[in-house]
């Protein structure tokens, strides 16, 4: 049976634009009301008034997302508007700026670590008690990648901030169940989104300087990423897998599964790396105790 999303409300983060406005659109087109929060001002008025046109009731918010106090306002203005709050989808990311480890700038490290790690982090922190207190249950959806699941050369900062998504997901799933709140990791592969453009919208305590590494490998690897971005899928596609996924419980939410094979290849080292343990002289002895948790 599929989920009843009506008069429940929902905190998009990044929702001017990309996956966070077709999933704004999509959820709204079922019954839902929006929140919609993005750091751009212009960009998220465009797109809150193109979406109340079509009937959905929405409220737009600003929103810094590696601020915690105003994520802090935007819950207070959700419940002012709209009363409960039932979902949240950390959405917003950035891509940071292509390079090699020894030539990458600690300033765009921070800032995509911030964004993309803390951001979620605090969304969650500050939603989630705003979502146990309807008694009703709900969902986080935090966007990962499917470099979440692989590394990625090149993009370490965002690959690393995304498996760190990926793993709070994990972490989260299991501390929330007991309160009915269904966590879920999307990760898609290439979105026609406009990641590649993040700078775009680059907080200046991160730095106003021209990026830093020889401008004709920063020059091919931005073409490179938005040559890949824009062969990818429609986000209003990718938001109506999200709601199919949701509606059978999924803890992983894929978009590709032509990636399947290239996943799997990771697994089978992991696996072979504990084959490897199981007949150590050194720690085989460990095969057989029992695993303990928390």
């Amino acid at each position: 049976m599929s989920i009843d999303f009506t008069n429940k409300t929902a905190i998009i983060s990044g929702a001017a634009g990309g996956i966070g406005l077709a999933m704004a659109r999509e959820l709204g087109q079922l019954g839902m009301r929006i929140v919609m929060a993005d750091i751009d001002e212009p960009a998220l008025q465009a797109s809150a008034q193109t979406l109340s046109k079509e009937g959905i009731s929405v409220l737009a918010c600003q929103l810094d997302v590696t601020n915690f106090a105003q994520w802090q306002a935007v819950v207070t203005e959700a419940k002012e508007a709209f009363g409960g709050i039932h979902m949240l989808i950390n959405n917003a990311g950035v891509g940071g700026i292509p390079a090699s480890i020894d030539q990458s700038d600690n300033a765009i490290w921070q800032w995509v670590v911030d964004v993309n790690l803390m951001g979620v982090m605090y969304g969650a922190q500050v939603v989630t008690p705003a979502i146990k207190e309807t008694g009703e249950g709900g969902w986080i959806i935090n966007v990962a990648s499917m470099a979440g699941m692989n590394g990625v050369p090149y993009s370490s900062a965002y690959a690393a901030t995304k498996a760190a998504v990926v793993s709070m997901t994990e972490s989260w799933a299991v501390e929330l169940k007991k309160h009915n709140i269904h966590v879920s990791a999307l990760c898609p592969a290439f979105v026609k989104t406009r990641i590649h453009e993040s700078l775009r919208t680059k907080q200046e305590k991160y730095g106003t300087d021209r990026p830093k590494g020889d401008p004709e490998k920063l020059k091919k690897g931005f073409g490179q990423a938005a040559a890949l971005v824009e062969a990818g899928i429609a986000p209003e596609l990718l938001a109506k897998r999200v709601i199919e996924a949701l509606n059978s419980k999924q803890l992983y939410i894929f978009t590709h599964p032509n990636f399947r094979d290239a996943i799997a290849t990771r697994g089978k080292f992991i696996d072979k790396a504990f084959e490897d343990a199981a007949h150590s002289p050194l720690v085989k002895h460990l095969i057989n105790d029992e695993i303990q948790s928390l």
